[in-house]
């Protein structure tokens, strides 16, 4: 025993120095995380400020004109012009520059102050699907809020029934929350699957391979010694990472460290494994580093949650989706940053992380054969 962990200590020694000679290995492991998640952090956000918004004001009486004032005074909504035919706000969006347009009809201040069911119509551009979506929450937002205030001025007598909607875990509805966990776990798994996709098939190109079959050791020790600095190197980018969301974007961490801890080990011991198992199949640092590239980057966006729904997927995606382990890694992260969970409510991802990363690293020690040809 004591003999095989001398042996692996001393490739994890000799991998260390290849680390230390390479700069961009280091930049590549510790500068281009925080980098990624800066970047990405305020670069992608489904926060909507200063919504440009067209007025159609068809009653013109100050009940409508509070309205239109108490809306552009939360300052969310930018008023860009004002007109009298709700078809002029067609040119407006064909244009660009609206995405809502408000219509208060005629006897919208009769109806409120006699307490009549008063309506508004609300035109979003819905070219852009997603951005409508949130318009309209958006302003519904605020017509309710808006309307509640006047209720309680006395302007409107108060609705029999009183919805209040509380949203918890993430009470301002900051996309950074929601986002920053998802970004943590793509950034990582696209780093250290590139780190070890590039070991074996460099050796490969070098010509070292052959002086490491020279020397007596075992196919599991050289594949636990070469993954050995990589995975350190994976652990202080997950803290950097996780300092990073904490100071830059305030995401909390109201959950059992322990868990994280757990989950981020095991996603990185399974995403350093995919890029050996890369590495020693293609034994090209070209073909290598594509082959990482698009086995990390395209699931780790698309099929783990962190964009799009798992639950909105059809079957067949989601069924695909199961194999990614970005997927239970997000999870367990929002799980344990944003709503407090601990074993009890992750104990199925870490055990999804355990399978995944036991499969292949298992694959890849079987498949690194001691033959130069």
């Amino acid at each position: 025993m004591s003999r095989t962990l001398t042996r692996i200590l001393a490739i994890a020694h000799k991998e260390v120095l290849h680390v230390l000679r390479d700069v961009r290995t280091l930049y590549l492991a510790l500068g281009m995380p925080v980098v990624m998640l800066v970047l990405f952090g305020f670069g992608v956000s489904f926060d909507l400020d200063d919504i440009p918004m067209v007025v159609v004001d068809q009653d013109g009486t100050e009940a409508s004109r509070e309205l239109v004032r108490r809306m552009i005074a939360s300052g969310e909504i930018i008023e860009v012009a004002r007109v009298s035919d709700p078809n002029e706000a067609e040119h407006l969006f064909v244009t660009g520059d609206a995405a809502a347009a408000l219509i208060v009809p005629r006897g919208f201040g009769d109806d409120l102050g006699a307490g009549r069911a008063t309506e508004l119509q609300m035109l979003v551009d819905g070219a852009d699907n997603s951005t409508a979506t949130n318009v309209l929450a958006k302003v519904d937002a605020l017509v309710a809020v808006i309307g509640g205030e006047l209720a309680a001025r006395g302007v409107r007598p108060s609705p029999p029934i009183d919805t209040r909607v509380i949203t918890w875990f993430n009470p301002q509805a900051r996309s950074a929350l929601y986002l920053v966990p998802g970004l943590a776990a793509y950034v990582l798994a696209i780093v250290a699957v590139l780190l070890t996709a590039l070991t074996v098939a460099r050796e490969w190109e070098r010509g070292s391979m052959q002086q490491l079959f020279a020397t007596p050791v075992s196919r599991l020790e050289i594949v636990v010694g070469k993954l050995l600095p990589y995975l350190a190197l994976g652990i202080v980018a997950v803290l950097l990472v996780l300092t990073a969301g904490a100071w830059v974007f305030d995401v909390p961490m109201r959950g059992d460290p322990i868990v994280l801890g757990a989950a981020s080990l095991l996603f990185l011991m399974g995403m350093l494994g995919q890029g050996l198992l890369i590495s020693v199949v293609t034994r090209n640092q070209m073909v290598a580093t594509q082959v990482a590239t698009m086995s990390s980057m395209l699931p780790s966006m698309l099929l783990s949650g962190f964009v799009f729904p798992i639950e909105n997927m059809p079957l067949p995606l989601q069924v695909v989706s199961s194999v990614v382990p970005a997927r239970y890694y997000i999870d367990a992260l929002r799980g344990v940053l944003l709503r407090g969970n601990g074993l009890g409510e992750l104990w199925h991802d870490l055990v999804a992380l355990t399978v995944f990363s036991t499969v292949v690293l298992l694959a890849a020690t079987k498949r690194f054969r001691r033959e130069l040809a």
